[in-house]
């Protein structure tokens, strides 16, 4: 059973002849006007970009979900692999150019260029988890803490 605060929409396309001839708007969990009124703080509406920008991310680092591609994951859990390690790159290393944040003071660059005006963020910086861009070194070299392990009884 979901939330109750979940908000989820989705975008139904009709298709004639391998183009768009529809877009219809249907509400899955929440109300219409919830979800309206959440995606207008940000000035969005219900649309497919923000998916298909993330699946032709994954598509393109990902090879083995690739469109007719030659490489292998050798088995589930090497794209398993595969895929957590886009994630955790996606979300604490790249940063997303519509997330970045406006400095109230500009930034000198000690003569490399004009001063700096945006703070670059990630999706995990946005999210509260971290509070700086991740380097790829950073994340190979994190320690993962174990599970914690359930005694039966």
């Amino acid at each position: 059973m979901p939330l109750p605060e979940l908000l989820y929409a989705q975008v139904v396309q009709s298709y004639r002849r391998r183009r768009i001839v529809g877009v219809k708007h249907r509400v899955v969990f929440g109300s219409r006007l919830a979800i309206e009124q959440m995606l207008a703080r940000c000035g969005w509406t219900i649309n497919t970009a923000f998916v298909e920008r993330l699946t032709l991310d994954l598509r393109q680092c990902v090879a083995a979900i690739g469109r007719r591609v030659n490489t292998l994951c050798q088995g589930e859990a090497g794209l398993r692999d595969q895929v957590a390690l886009f994630q955790v790159y996606h979300n604490f290393v790249l940063p997303h150019a519509s997330l970045r944040q406006p400095l109230l003071i500009p930034e000198p660059t000690n003569g490399c260029g004009s001063a700096k005006l945006w703070r670059l963020c990630t999706p995990a910086m946005a999210a509260g988890l971290t509070d700086h861009v991740w380097s790829l070194k950073e994340v190979l070299f994190y320690r993962v803490p174990p599970w914690p392990q359930v005694q039966m009884v």
